[in-house]
């Protein structure tokens, strides 16, 4: 990949000091899409509030997050104001809780619009007209003079999607875009991240717990795991051809759209607490292929890339599962 949009590097994070990140790695790269997949608590939502200083002063962060070659860890408050919600957009879970109940729609995008690209008046309002439109929101025109509670789910992730977009980011990222919508919802709102990604080539980063739409939407995965990315690669290759155990035993616990029927395999255990974590590799005590060497130190990302294979695929594993053909 070329220079990325954004580098990660060492990401650490730390709640009256216990650690949530272990020392996070990633790169996104211009106009592609990044997947980061695993269990709840795993770390995938606080990399990138970390990312963007969006965390409670309580938080130690420690790392190195660059956009453009930039830094942004320990930026000035105004420099960060300029990058979120313009270089950089996140729309979050629960939408209803991230809109304000108290403003009507069209007001909090044109807010938007005036501290990003400078609009006002008319042409604040024409602009946000044109994003209801473009996300799907029917009679725009109307509708933006209501308030987020006379909409519904769908319609008010469309709209946080259309205030995301109102300062042209480079970076969208998706937190869990899709919960607690209906599928039907569900497969509009990322046929819309998908277009909308076709027609202004921005970069997305989409944090899920389902592992469907990840294989769909995104370019290449990486699966966290107790504060860390344990295995990463390109999408094809992570779900055809996993190398840590617990993405194994992830896809293993999906049931198979054709042939007969198996009983599912869940992973045995916990995810540890993050105050009680294991000496080496936190997924140890849950692995059947674990020995004493793995609690001995925590395993660095190793290189298991097959020769026929373009993007590089690693694995924080000492016994992972390498095809025979791999380097």
């Amino acid at each position: 990949m070329n220079e990325p949009l954004v580098a990660i590097r060492g990401l650490t994070v730390a709640f009256n000091g216990v650690p949530a990140l272990r020392g996070i790695d990633v790169d996104v790269g211009k106009g592609e899409a990044v997947g980061l997949v695993g269990e709840s608590g795993s770390g995938k939502s606080v990399t990138w509030l970390a990312a963007l200083g969006l965390l409670p002063a309580t938080a130690r962060v420690a790392g190195s997050v660059t956009l453009g070659g930039e830094e942004l860890l320990g930026a000035a408050p105004a420099r960060l104001d300029d990058v979120r919600g313009g270089r950089i957009a996140m729309i979050f879970q629960d939408p209803a809780s991230a809109l304000n109940p108290v403003h009507r729609i069209g007001k909090q995008i044109t807010e938007a619009l005036r501290l990003h690209r400078g609009l006002t008046g008319a042409a604040a309002r024409a602009e946000a007209i044109r994003l209801l439109e473009q996300v799907g929101i029917p009679d725009p025109r109307r509708r933006i003079d209501i308030y987020p509670h006379e909409m519904s789910g769908g319609q008010n992730q469309r709209l946080m999607i259309a205030m995301a977009l109102a300062g042209q980011p480079e970076l969208l990222i998706a937190d869990e875009p899709t919960t607690a919508l209906d599928a039907t919802i569900q497969a509009q709102i990322l046929d819309l991240l998908r277009r909308l990604r076709a027609e202004t080539g921005m970069a997305l980063v989409l944090i899920s717990h389902d592992l469907g739409v990840v294989a769909d939407m995104c370019d290449r995965v990486g699966v966290m795991y107790a504060g860390r990315i344990v295995e990463e690669a390109a999408a094809d290759d992570i779900f055809a051809h996993p190398a840590h155990p617990y993405t194994a035993g992830l896809l293993a616990a999906l049931p198979d759209m054709d042939g007969p029927r198996r009983r599912l395999e869940a992973i045995p255990g916990f995810v540890p607490e993050p105050w009680a974590m294991p000496p080496g590799c936190a997924f140890a005590p849950r692995c059947d292929r674990a020995t004493d060497a793995c609690a001995a130190a925590m395993p660095a990302a190793r290189d298991v890339t097959a020769r026929h294979t373009a993007t590089r695929h690693t694995a924080a594993c000492l016994h992972p599962r390498v095809r025979e053909f791999a380097l």
